[in-house]
């Protein structure tokens, strides 16, 4: 009863964007912009310099009633004081309700932590720019599909455990959802992509980078001469890798030996970023720079589908309706007891309930949901399979950061990989309180 209620009211939606909007006037819409990358006296130990700049990317849309910011970070999170500051300053400053603000991080892997918080007015001046380049613009919509992403979770061949690795049978989507804005004379805006695959091919490096969703980005910009700004979306990535990752494991395979031959074992227990690692020797030289040549070409391969997609949209709408909900589900917690990064059943006490952030932003037919976690796969495929709107996408790592841990899918809970090991949640709860409770918002 719930769905069929959900699938009249989306037939209504979509005929009420179409014939009851006024036929004079029309969206506005602008981008920005703004480097956020750390001085390199500003560093915290353990960075050795930049690899290449980052950012934080805005676009603002304005339907004449009400107006909605997509925001993209270069940042392996958002923290909460970050998302509250930045979305009370854009609430009060440009009028852009909370509810409205889709803030994501792209999951980088290779910027400081700190530098994110100190990131604050960097990111209001991104939208607040935004928001003064609007002009009458239309909007699209659009999916392919990039093949750079792969499952991460395998039963290790050698001890019949689960471990990390490229599955290439496991549960994956490759789609990529694009959103355009462009000026009424066709000259570009802006373009939000949607890709679930973890910024992590740079991470070894120990050099801010923005990883492939910088340079995914960058080269969508290049491409268009700098008139555009490219904004990744994080999807649900939470058990997706790259596919080209063998730079990353061979590197670890030479930090388990070398720490091997000092008495170490790291084998089950990863020191962070390249920690440890010998860069004079040749061979580990050789990888890392790989590693650098890998996330350019990444970004091209992703880059170009967006463009294809982008330049295959066809039905570009100049009036839509905006809106926002969210809305806080609160699931059982547990607590880890033991360590160990994989392979072995975990042990856990209960603990406080996790408290998960779920939103939704309606651009007239299109629909992003929101959660403020690192979600596995399938629960994106779930929540697209049965939402009433085919134009629907998953932003993660948006809007905050629970303190859930990974969340995987309830199937994923009997495999022992590290992110159901250090998941903060209990079985058998999550899934649906996400994808239910974006299906709430989009019939509210």
């Amino acid at each position: 009863m719930k769905r069929s209620l959900i699938a009249a009211l989306a037939i209504l939606v979509a005929a009420t964007t179409s014939t009851a909007l006024p036929q004079t006037g029309g969206i506005t819409a602008g981008a920005a912009k703004v480097d956020i990358t750390p001085a390199a006296d500003e560093l915290p130990p353990g960075y050795l310099g930049i690899l290449d700049r980052v950012h934080s990317r805005a676009i603002v849309i304005d339907d004449g009633e009400s107006m909605a910011a997509l925001i993209s970070v270069d940042a392996g999170a958002v923290p909460e004081d970050l998302w509250r500051s930045v979305t009370t300053a854009l609430e009060s400053e440009l009028g852009i309700p909370r509810s409205n603000v889709l803030l994501t991080a792209t999951h980088t892997h290779s910027v400081p932590r700190a530098s994110s918080g100190a990131s604050v007015e960097k990111i209001i001046e991104s939208v607040r720019l935004a928001h003064e380049r609007r002009s009458p613009a239309r909007i699209g919509f659009g999916t392919g599909a990039s093949y750079i992403n792969v499952n991460r979770n395998i039963i290790d061949p050698e001890t019949r455990r689960w471990w990390e690795g490229p599955n290439r049978e496991g549960p994956s989507d490759k789609t990529v959802a694009v959103i355009k804005l462009e000026a009424l004379t066709g000259e570009p805006i802006a373009v939000y992509y949607n890709y679930a695959m973890h910024a992590v091919a740079a991470g070894q490096l120990d050099l801010v980078s923005g990883d492939a969703p910088g340079t995914t980005s960058k080269y969508v910009e290049d491409t268009f001469d700098d008139r555009i700004v490219a904004l990744w979306s994080s999807g649900a990535a939470g058990d997706q890798n790259p596919l080209y990752f063998r730079q990353t494991y061979d590197l670890r395979e030479i930090r388990i030996r070398d720490y091997a031959e000092r008495g170490i074992d790291i084998s089950n227990s990863m020191p962070p970023g390249g920690q440890g690692l010998d860069r004079s020797d040749p061979r580990v030289a050789r990888l890392m720079e790989q590693q650098k040549q890998m996330i350019l070409s990444m970004g091209q391969f992703l880059g170009e589908e967006v463009i294809a997609v982008m330049r295959g949209m066809e039905r570009m709408a100049t009036q839509i309706r905006i809106a926002g909900r969210q809305q806080i589900v609160s699931c059982p917690g547990r607590t880890r007891l033991d360590s160990g990064r994989a392979g072995f059943p975990g042990e856990y006490e209960d603990a406080e309930p996790v408290e998960i952030r779920l939103g939704l932003l309606r651009l007239g037919d299109i629909m992003i949901g929101a959660v403020n976690a690192e979600v596995f796969n399938l629960i994106a495929q779930r929540l697209k399979s049965e939402s009433p709107y085919a134009r629907t996408m998953l932003a993660t790592l948006t809007n905050g950061f629970a303190r859930s841990g990974y969340i995987p899918n309830d199937a994923a809970y009997g495999m022992y990989t590290f992110e159901v090991l250090s998941s903060r949640l209990k079985p058998g709860c999550a899934e649906s309180a996400i994808v239910d409770g974006i299906l709430d918002l989009m019939s509210d």
